[in-house]
């Protein structure tokens, strides 16, 4: 990646994330949720947004970086959140190859009517 690396004290986003999980339904199927692995402070930052539509209703789509330590166990499917807001992972990768910093691309979409 081309980002450069964050000094330690831009990281001031706290955030919680999550882990995305398929469980067995008694009907029949799987059900996905998402469990809790911890808090961790990141630098979230909004980087674009596009309108489209969903079924019915128009929505948003807001694309995010997110920059965190760097852990083995988070990772495209997981989700972030940041301040009431899912963010999904979309791709992480070692920032600098040193396993010191996290970068995580994330979708966030929202139904606006």
């Amino acid at each position: 990646m081309s980002e450069t690396l964050p000094p330690i004290g831009t990281l001031t986003d706290r955030v919680q994330l999550r882990r995305r999980e398929s469980v067995a339904e008694p009907e029949g199927g799987h059900a996905r949720i998402f469990v809790p692995m911890g808090n961790a402070w990141a630098r979230v930052r909004s980087l674009s947004g596009r309108q489209g539509n969903n079924a019915d209703g128009r929505t948003v789509a807001i694309s995010h970086a997110v920059v965190l330590r760097f852990r083995p166990d988070l990772g495209p499917g997981d989700r972030i959140i940041y301040r009431g807001r899912n963010l999904d992972v979309v791709s992480a990768a070692d920032l600098n190859g040193r396993r010191a910093y996290l970068s995580c691309s994330c979708s966030e979409t929202q139904v606006t009517g």
